[in-house]
């Protein structure tokens, strides 16, 4: 009778930690993960593809221990604050704010929910944090700084007797703004002049490319969301007046564009993924210095140098990461 009793009590020992064990299970919950992003284009797609891939690699899959609430404004600043608002009504867990726009909206909305930025060139200047070494707030991330300088400096390789270089970037995009004071500082020490070119609408890009047309030798487009989502204009342009095309990242140089020396948005994503896993382990964004990738890329259009009527010196080719046909 005894040892019965005793094996009743292990019995139910037994079962007791599988209940418990059960009772975790189901009461784990999943993490709820909201993504703005202004509009849609090729370098702030792969960052967010690249910050999904990480959480993934790093356990949180969609549809088990994720949930996912990707919203796109298409470019339209009302609706920005309509996605952002709701995320703060779903209570999401954290946010992935895609662009200065998406991010400086959706930090409007909240100071409590971790809002993890990506394709933001300046965090700084658009007050999202009060240093990049420490935030001090609840956002952080990475930054998509480009080597404006090394860009032009690459423009002049590919380019030797171009002077004036004409900039096309929506005037009420901060980053864009930080990245042509850059270039003119960056002009001054490269010999070359550089003449603004601003846009407000995607309708714009296409008139405003072609009043550049006998004023400049090349033309360079910044990490500017709006001309990236139109670079097809620029392009056509480009290719109809054999006017060398620089852009700051690599997405527009398969859209058409000549060459870039710069960051590759699907790393920078993934090291934001990494970052946003720091942060769902109880990490405090405030605490989390803005990172930003250290390794830069070369990528080179054959086919866009051909039709622009450039030709691409073989040891720029020779270092390029992606060589597209």
């Amino acid at each position: 009778m005894k040892k019965r009793s005793v094996i009743l009590l292990a019995l139910l020992m037994v079962l007791a930690l599988v209940a418990v064990g059960c009772g975790d299970a189901a009461g784990t919950q999943a993490v709820k993960l909201g993504i703005v992003q202004i509009v849609e284009h090729p370098a702030l797609d792969a960052s967010r593809t690249g910050f999904l891939d990480a959480l993934n690699d790093n356990g949180f899959a969609e549809g088990d221990n994720l949930e996912v609430d990707y919203k796109n404004a298409q470019g339209d600043q009302s609706t920005l604050k309509t996605i952002s608002q709701k995320f703060v009504n779903d209570q999401v867990d954290l946010v992935l704010a895609i662009a200065t726009p998406s991010a400086i909206t959706m930090a409007s909305e909240t100071q409590s929910t971790p809002i993890l930025i990506t394709a933001v060139t300046d965090p700084v200047a658009a007050n999202l944090v009060k240093s990049n070494e420490n935030p001090g707030t609840n956002v952080t991330g990475t930054t998509d700084m480009t080597p404006v300088k090394a860009q032009l400096e690459m423009l002049k390789q590919l380019s030797p007797d171009v002077e004036k270089v004409g900039v096309i970037y929506n005037s009420s995009e901060i980053n864009s703004e930080v990245q042509v004071n850059i270039a003119k500082e960056a002009a001054a020490e490269l010999g070359l002049e550089i003449v603004e070119a601003t846009v407000t609408t995607s309708a714009e890009v296409m008139q405003v490319s072609q009043s550049l047309v006998g004023q400049v030798d090349a033309i360079y487009v910044p990490t500017d969301n709006l001309v990236a989502s139109s670079i097809a204009s620029v392009v056509t342009v480009a290719e109809e007046h054999d006017i060398p095309l620089v852009v700051g990242e690599s997405g527009m140089v398969n859209g058409g564009a000549l060459a870039t020396i710069g960051i590759d948005y699907y790393k920078l994503g993934y090291q934001t993924g990494e970052m946003a896993v720091r942060v769902i382990n109880g990490e405090k964004p405030a605490e989390m210095a803005i990172e930003s990738q250290k390794e830069l890329d070369i990528v080179v259009n054959l086919g866009a140098a051909e039709r622009m009527g450039v030709e691409i010196p073989q040891e720029i080719i020779d270092q390029a990461k992606e060589v597209i046909e």
